[in-house]
């Protein structure tokens, strides 16, 4: 059974996502089966630019996800290190 509040944040992410005023967007989706996919493109080629917007979104990403897991901000940023260094990008 799907969590009714993940429907709706579903929702809203994809209605934000369709606006026009947007600078930088980045999506991941982790599927049941473990697969995964991730979409990051931001309106600027700077790398200055594309490194601020990258912190903010990972900032905004590592707040959250230690608020809803009561987990130390440090601890989750530490597991996503481990995560992303064995990723590969497709």
């Amino acid at each position: 059974m799907t969590n009714p509040r993940f429907e709706e944040v579903k929702t809203e992410a994809a209605e934000a996502v369709s606006g026009n005023d947007l600078r930088s967007v980045y999506t991941g989706i982790v599927h049941e089966n473990g697969r995964h996919e991730y979409y990051f493109g931001n309106d600027t080629e700077e790398a200055a630019e594309l490194r601020e917007a990258a912190a903010i979104q990972l900032g905004m990403l590592v707040r959250v996800l230690a608020d809803r897991s009561d987990s130390p901000v440090e601890e989750i940023a530490d597991l996503a290190v481990e995560r992303a260094e064995q990723m590969e990008l497709r």
